[in-house]
C-alpha cells in the first residue's frame, strides 16, 4: 500500500485516538489496552513499509502516549511537566539520533579546523574569538600574573551567571532557528562555535596550560558545548524537515519540524541554567583540587550521555517490548 493511501485511510481513526486520550475515558484500562494494540498493528506496518517516513515518527510517538497512559503509576501523574521529562522528550529525542551525530561530527571537525588554524598561525585565535584582541591580551597578562584562569573571577557571581545562561539560551536558540535556511544556518552556527573552540583550547596548548584550561573551562563547557551541540540537532530536525517533506507538503512538514526542535531546544533550557550557574559560582575557584573539577566534568558528560542517548534507547526498547508481549 501506497503511503498517502495508508495515512488517508487511517487519519480520522488517529484523530480519534487522539482525542480520546485528552478525555477522561483515557483513563480507562480496557479501553487503552485496546487502543494500544491498534495503534501497534499500524506502526508495526509503518515501520516495515515507511521505516524512514514522518508518518512513523508520528505513530511511534502517539503510541508511546498510550504506552504512558496504561503503565504510569498514580504517582507519576504529577502533569504534563514531569511527563515531558520522563518520556516525551527522551522518545522525541532517539528519532533525532541521526541529526544528533551529524551535528557533532560537524562540530568536532569545526574544533579540528580552529586548532589546525591557530597551530599555523598564533595571530588566527584573534580572529576566531569576539573582541579576539582584548581578550587574547588580557589573557596573557593574567598569564604573566600566574592566574590564566583569572577571567572567571573578573565579574560578580549573580551577574555572571544571569547574564552568561541569557547568552547561552539565546545561542541555542539561534542555532536551532537557523534550521530555517534548510539546516545551512545551523551548520555555519556549529562551525563558528567549534572553530572558536579549538582555537580557543589550542591557545592555551601553545602556551603549556591544556590541562589547565581543560580543568577549569570545562566545568561549565561540558553542559555548555553539548547543549550547543544539541540545539545545533534540533536546528537540523526543522531544516531537514523542509528538505525532505515525504508525503506532507512542505508547510505541514516544517510544522511537524519546528515542534520537535523547539521542543529539544526548550528542553536545555535547564541545562544552560545549571551551566550558568556553574561558570558564574564554580569555575572561578581554580584552586580546586583537580580531582573535585574532573568529578564534575565527568558527573557533567554522564548526564549528557546518558538523557540523551542512553536512556532513549533504554525507553524506546522497553516500548518494543511491551508492544510484543
Amino acid at each position: 500500500m501506497r503511503e498517502a493511501l495508508f495515512i488517508k485511510n487511517n487519519t480520522p481513526r488517529w484523530q480519534r485516538f487522539e482525542s480520546l486520550l485528552s478525555q477522561k475515558n483515557a483513563n480507562n484500562p480496557d479501553l487503552l489496552a485496546d487502543l494500544f494494540i491498534q495503534l501497534t498493528d499500524d506502526l508495526s506496518f509503518a515501520r516495515t513499509n515507511y521505516p524512514e517516513s514522518q508518518t512513523t515518527v508520528y505513530l511511534n510517538n502517539l503510541t508511546a502516549k498510550v504506552h504512558q497512559s496504561i503503565y504510569r503509576n498514580k504517582k507519576e501523574e504529577k502533569g504534563r511537566f514531569v511527563r515531558f521529562w520522563k518520556y516525551e522528550l527522551p522518545q522525541l529525542f532517539y528519532s533525532a539520533h541521526k541529526q544528533l551525530l551529524y551535528s557533532f561530527l560537524i562540530f568536532a571537525a569545526s574544533v579540528l579546523i580552529g586548532a589546525v588554524s591557530t597551530a599555523n598561525d598564533m595571530n588566527y585565535v584573534r580572529l576566531a574569538i569576539p573582541n579576539g584582541d582584548a581578550y587574547v591580551n588580557m589573557t596573557l597578562e593574567n598569564i604573566k600574573k600566574g592566574d590564566p584562569m583569572a577571567v572567571y573571577k573578573s565579574m560578580d557571581q549573580g551577574d555572571m551567571f544571569f547574564q552568561i545562561t541569557l547568552n547561552n539560551i539565546f545561542v541555542s536558540f539561534k542555532t536551532f532557528a537557523y534550521g530555517l535556511f534548510i539546516s545551512v544556518g545551523t551548520v555555519f552556527s556549529l562551525f563558528s562555535n567549534g572553530v572558536m573552540l579549538g582555537s580557543f583550547q589550542y591557545f592555551f596548548y601553545q602556551k603549556g596550560l591544556l590541562l589547565t584550561s581543560v580543568l577549569t573551562i570545562w566545568i561549565h563547557g561540558t553542559l555548555e558545548i553539548s547543549a550547543i551541540v544539541i540545539a545545533g540537532c534540533a536546528g537540523m530536525v526543522m531544516g531537514n524537515s523542509l528538505l525532505f517533506p515525504g508525503t506532507y507538503s512542505r508547510i505541514e512538514s516544517l510544522k511537524m519540524g519546528a515542534k520537535k526542535g523547539l521542543k529539544i531546544c526548550v528542553g536545555l533550557v535547564p541545562i544552560f541554567i545549571v551551566a550558568g550557574f556553574l561558570e558564574g559560582f564554580v569555575t572561578r575557584h581554580t584552586e580546586w583540587p583537580s580531582v573535585v573539577k574532573l568529578a564534575i566534568i565527568l558527573v557533567s558528560a554522564s548526564f549528557i550521555v546518558y538523557y540523551f542517548i542512553i536512556y532513549p534507547i533504554r525507553l524506546n526498547k522497553h516500548a518494543a517490548i511491551v508492544k510484543q508481549n
